[in-house]
């Protein structure tokens, strides 16, 4: 049975047609169970295969150039990362009335953290610095630009429709001060360097309360390595914010894009996936109101990781 659509123009995904794509496709593996994983995911859907490899297909039009992309770029940053990436076993093509190219990875071991449930907080928050760090050291030429790479204001019509239908909803008039504010941070004056793109509790994959796996690196490119600093909001408990700051070392500005980047990319989500994805649209009003309290803690002078504007 497929879940609930997301998307108007996103295609039925099942278990038994990831089993016939497979037997057509890669005979070898012809008659390994598929299970179909939850997910939060929202471009593509997950199916384990057997014991150790996932298959991994696009939901919709707009998912299917992430597929070549992904493969292509974990080849080449997977081996330098201090966690495991997915590994590309093969690409399948479009059979058995799927109409797009397709993933099989080796299977990653963990779990998807919560955010507010963490076993380790500031441990984890060490071990998503040490990844981001990682990353943006890899060597960048010939690298793709990243679509969450460029400046904030190219987000600002898009969040302000998502304010306008988020009315009554959410506090609009205090979230797009927060959203104006954060439009004022310098831009990124450096070279650009590596993000993931899509540092979300979805794509990060933990034992034991650490850092085991990052996955989804459709999104992957080169520009401001603001984005990467989502996770702070998205995932990490206030205290701990601190320290994955210090260890990815942002500055004032770059701390301000990161905080508007994780405001923009939830107001956005929020009414979007309001009914058909309650886990999602849960972490974006987490996300939304993790940084309203930010900026209600006090009537004191700005924390340490705000951003004050001149």
């Amino acid at each position: 049975m497929c879940p609930a659509k997301m998307h108007p123009d996103e295609v039925g995904l099942d278990a038994p047609l990831v089993s016939r794509l497979v037997a057509a496709q890669f005979p070898r593996w012809a008659g390994l169970p598929v299970t179909r994983l939850a997910s939060s995911g929202t471009e593509n859907a997950m199916f384990r295969l057997g014991a150790d490899k996932v298959v991994r297909l696009p939901r919709h039009p707009g998912a299917v150039e992430s597929v070549a992309h992904e493969q292509h770029l974990l080849v080449r940053l997977g081996p330098e990362l201090p966690v495991p990436a997915p590994v590309p076993l093969e690409q399948g093509g479009p059979g058995e009335g799927f109409p797009w190219p397709w993933s099989v990875y080796r299977w990653l071991d963990g779990r998807n953290p919560v955010a507010g449930a963490l076993d380790e907080p500031e441990a984890l928050a060490a071990d998503l610095a040490a990844f981001v760090t990682a990353l943006r050291g890899i060597e960048t030429r010939g690298g793709p630009p990243n679509h969450r790479g460029g400046p904030l204001a190219g987000r600002d019509a898009p969040t302000r429709d998502a304010l306008a239908r988020l009315t009554g909803r959410i506090d609009t008039d205090a979230v797009t001060a927060l959203w104006e504010e954060a439009l004022r941070a310098p831009g990124h004056t450096g070279p650009p360097v590596w993000a993931h793109g899509d540092l979300s509790p979805g794509n990060v994959l933990v034992e034991e309360g650490r850092l085991s796996a990052v996955i989804d690196f459709g999104s992957v490119g080169v520009g401001d390595p603001a984005v990467d600093l989502i996770v702070a909001w998205n995932l990490l408990p206030a205290p701990a914010r601190g320290t994955f700051r210090e260890a990815v070392g942002a500055d004032d500005a770059e701390w301000a894009r990161g905080r508007g980047w994780a405001l923009s990319i939830s107001l956005i989500q929020l009414p979007y996936y309001w009914e058909t994805n309650p886990p999602l649209a849960e972490n974006s009003r987490h996300v939304i109101k993790e940084i309203l309290a930010e900026t209600r803690t006090a009537d004191a002078p700005p924390a340490a990781g705000s951003y004050a504007p001149s």
